[in-house]
């Protein structure tokens, strides 16, 4: 595609270009259709993108979000996937004219949280292959509608932004060229081999929109049943038969879909600058109301659910056991089949072996599940019947673990239908393949990680060599730290850059976000403890660079610096919601507390209650 701009428009042309051409009003943002690019004399520039990622209202009016950079990922039955890897926010107006200096400072803080949400690396799109659907799903879909019409809102990432193109297509349906789902996951394939056998083996990872947003300020179920950090992993097979030679068009497709979630109750874990935050629970009537919503949508989608849960069952992860237990009992729905793995306990000790014990536990009811198989007369010879829900408190460390062994467990069934394993065959731990097997499902962990909780996943030593060691356990360890400090002081904004890019907030040229006023005693506290630090190290360190002084002098002064450092920790502690970055855009005001500012809630808008572990 091609973007032409001139002083009065910006117009898109197809790669076709005897199709018709987007033309965008810069003074009025109307968009029209036209046959025709503006004359070269008019044209100011002319720069190749590669599609459109839609329109979003700020202060001076509204930005395109235009495709300009993407990685080619891989190709279904000859039909590219890519990863959009750079994009350019351009503004339909020619300045910040008509801004105060205010307005124009929240205009940037916009452009950048919207830039940092796009650098993500998580944006994936073809114009042919529906990345927003798992292969069962497009089976039993219309594929005379255009692809739009047939993306599920679900995993349509830029759906909020890409309406008003949407609406100019529902009254003339040539606009939907310019219509472009992204899915925001993660999506690898490689080209495999088993026994000699030639097939493509990947996964496509797709996360919801809906209640979206980072670790500590998004969790559980909202009233409409949507829970955060959904996310639905379809692991596919590709194979042209014995004798296929690369590359291969796909003429069997197989596929085995599994979804994650976070618990579906009413649960908050609040920032307060302490490694394992308070945990709040709400009241179980409530959760079972939206959980059954919850419910009801997955079974018709995926049919009975097989709930696997692998919270610990004892200390601070036990209210979550027993809530989500208790939900699960008063929905006392038979579809719904709840099984409880104590992960920590069941695999403390470096016995990872142990996962096996729920693979066994499972094993029946995946039979009965079974898994998608297009063959290669086109037809849908096995369909799934039911999907396995799995979670732990973050759904990511463990809940990749076990996902990626039930995986294993359904792609040998599958390598076996295909005659590429004989009935009694298992694929060879040590082999090449199972080393590509786990690392992408080690980068699928550490892709769904990042974008919750902004690191890489923890556990993904299992992941990638099959065995738990101290380097992974020292990997995490790392991993873990920088979680902290992420969830503590940078979630903030990156939960801006959700809530803006999905439109869950709209902006009003009225009132500015950005500003927050803290008190005096607040904006001390951080040079506070940075100085006391440095003169208690330089103290420790390099006693002489103060000149001679008895022993006594020498310990009251460490002493002195010491307790300013503690006693600045202790305040920071107990006013913590000062400290840590909360986001500025969604979250209404809270009351004034005894430090003397207006804070902002520390809890989801629905009503918690207290529960101890």
């Amino acid at each position: 595609m091609k973007l032409y701009t001139t002083k009065a428009s910006f117009v898109v042309e197809q790669d076709d270009p005897t199709l018709n051409k987007l033309f965008i009003n810069r003074d009025t943002s109307a968009i029209e259709l036209t046959d025709s690019v503006p004359p070269i004399t008019e044209q100011l520039a002319t720069s190749v993108i590669y599609g459109l990622v839609g329109f979003i209202q700020l202060q001076a009016g509204e930005y395109l979000i235009v495709i300009t950079g993407r990685e080619n990922i891989c190709a279904i039955q000859g039909k590219q996937i890519y990863r959009a890897s750079a994009f350019e926010i351009i503004p339909l107006a020619h300045g910040l004219s008509g801004l105060t200096s205010q307005q124009q400072n929240d205009e940037s803080s916009y452009v950048d949280l919207l830039q940092q949400h796009l650098k993500s690396g998580a944006l994936y799109y073809s114009h042919g292959f529906d990345v927003t659907n798992a292969l069962q799903r497009q089976a039993e879909s219309d594929h005379k509608e255009p692809l739009w019409k047939r993306a599920d809102e679900r995993f349509y990432w830029n759906k909020f932004i890409s309406t008003k193109l949407i609406e100019s297509a529902n009254s003339k349906p040539e606009f939907g060229s310019f219509i472009l789902p992204l899915l925001q996951g993660f999506i690898e394939f490689r080209v495999s081999q088993v026994k000699k056998a030639t097939f493509v083996f990947g996964l496509i990872t797709r996360r919801s929109r809906h209640r979206p947003g980072t670790r500590y300020f998004s969790r559980g179920i909202d009233a409409h049943g949507h829970v955060s950090n959904y996310v639905e992993t379809e692991q596919v097979v590709i194979y042209d038969g014995p004798d296929a030679k690369l590359p291969l068009v796909g003429k069997e497709l197989l596929s085995f879909v599994q979804t994650r979630g976070s618990i579906p109750v009413y649960w908050a874990q609040i920032v307060n600058l302490k490694y394992t935050p308070r945990l709040w629970v709400g009241d179980s009537k409530k959760s079972a109301a939206s959980a059954r919503a919850h419910f009801d949508e997955q079974i018709s989608i995926y049919g009975p659910q097989i709930l696997v849960n692998l919270v610990n069952t004892k200390g601070y992860e036990l209210p979550m056991a027993q809530a989500y237990a208790n939900v699960v009992k008063q929905l006392n729905d038979p579809r719904l089949h709840y099984t409880h793995f104590d992960f920590h306990k069941e695999c403390s000790k470096m016995r990872w072996h142990r996962i096996q014990i729920l693979v066994d536990e499972l094993k029946d009811r995946m039979v009965e599940q079974g898994y998608f198989h297009f063959n290669s007369v086109g037809e849908s010879t096995k369909k799934q019947s039911s999907v396995v829900r799995t979670n732990c408190m973050d759904c990511l460390d463990r809940t990749n673990v076990v996902q990626s062994s039930l995986a294993k467990w359904v792609l040998t069934e599958q390598l076996r239908e295909l005659g590429i394993l004989d009935a009694k065959d298992e694929l060879n731990n040590s082999s090449s393949f199972m080393t590509g097997f786990r690392n992408v499902w080690a980068d699928n962990a550490d892709r769904v990680s990042c974008m919750y909780s902004g690191t890489g996943a923890l556990k993904t030593d299992f992941t990638r060599t099959g065995e738990r060691t101290k380097a992974g356990a020292l990997q995490d360890l790392s991993n873990s730290i920088t979680r902290y400090v992420k969830n503590n002081f940078m979630d903030g904004s990156r939960q801006d850059g959700y809530d803006l890019f999905l439109g869950n907030y709209r902006v009003n040229k009225k009132s500015t976000p950005f500003i927050v006023e803290k008190p005096l005693r607040v904006r001390a506290v951080p040079p506070i403890v940075v100085f006391a630090l440095i003169m208690l190290i330089l103290h420790l360190l390099r006693p002489s660079m103060f000149g001679p002084r008895s022993l006594v002098t020498y310990l009251t002064i460490l002493m002195f610096w010491l307790s300013v450092l503690v006693s600045a920790v202790k305040f920071s502690l107990r006013h913590s919601n000062h400290f840590v970055a909360l986001p500025l855009l969604s979250i209404p005001p809270q009351p004034v507390d005894d430090v003397g500012s207006t804070t902002t809630p520390l809890v989801s808008t629905e009503k918690v209650s207290s529960s101890s572990s």
